[in-house]
């Protein structure tokens, strides 16, 4: 199955690991994703990487930031994409998915 690319806005610090919404910039229309994970050494991307893997139901390592490893706005390219990939990012573009894999702080 081919690649896709697409583009993300990151919110790092963030409450809590989500992915919905859109934000219009300079890449184009752009994915939210928010991380627990600070802007430090990578733990953002990486964080961005495993909770839109986790959104779009594949693999963490299937996931790379092509673009933009040190700004807020990335493109990011998802390797052997699912089918319904384009479907899936415009579903989550309209909506906000809590990643179950952060705990909740209590």
């Amino acid at each position: 199955m081919p690649a896709v690319t697409f583009a993300v806005r990151v919110k790092p610090g963030a409450k809590r690991d989500a992915v919905g919404g859109r934000w219009d910039g300079t890449l184009g229309e752009a994915l939210v994703v928010s991380v627990r994970a600070p802007a430090v050494d990578g733990k953002a991307n990486e964080a961005v990487c495993r909770v839109v893997a986790n959104a779009l139901s594949v693999r963490a390592r299937d996931l790379v930031v092509s673009r933009g490893q040190r700004s807020r706005d990335k493109l990011m390219k998802l390797e052997d994409a699912p089918p319904d990939t384009a479907r899936r990012l415009a579903a989550l573009r309209g909506s906000i998915v809590e990643d179950p894999q952060t705990p909740r702080p209590g």
